[in-house]
This record gives structure tokens, C-alpha cells and sequence, in this order.
């Protein structure tokens, strides 16, 4: 069963389920990148060689932590 986020109760969402114009967060591939190598979003885990998703728990901080203007 899915929150009303759109994301499964556990598990991984890719990036173009994080981003906009699917995603909640309205930030490009190149922003969420460079968020993420200054440490400010979660860091991806590489499920193979060309493929990496994030955890849906890490991304639901994340959005709420925005949210929260903290972000």
C-alpha cells in the first residue's frame, strides 16, 4: 500500500521519480547532483552498473525536511 506521495511503503525510487515533472521535488537532474555531492541529499545506492536509486525512506526526510524550510 502506497502513501498518497506516490512512493511504495519501503524499498528504492529512481531520480525520475524524485524529480520534477514526475517527482515532488522541483529541482533538475544537474541541482539534485551537485546536492548530492555537497552532501546535502541522500546518496544513491548502485543496484548495477548503470542503475542507482535512493531510499524511499531517505527521500521522504528529505521532502519533509524541505518542507520544513531546514532544506
Amino acid at each position: 500500500m502506497e502513501k498518497n506521495d506516490g512512493f511504495p511503503n519501503c524499498g528504492f525510487v529512481r531520480l525520475k521519480d524524485i524529480i520534477l515533472p514526475k517527482g515532488p521535488l522541483p529541482i533538475s537532474r544537474s541541482a539534485f547532483w551537485a546536492g548530492i555531492k555537497a552532501g546535502r541529499y541522500p546518496k544513491p545506492i548502485k543496484l548495477g552498473p548503470r542503475m542507482s536509486a535512493w531510499r524511499v525512506e531517505e527521500i521522504r526526510a528529505l521532502i519533509a525536511t524541505i518542507s520544513r524550510g531546514e532544506g
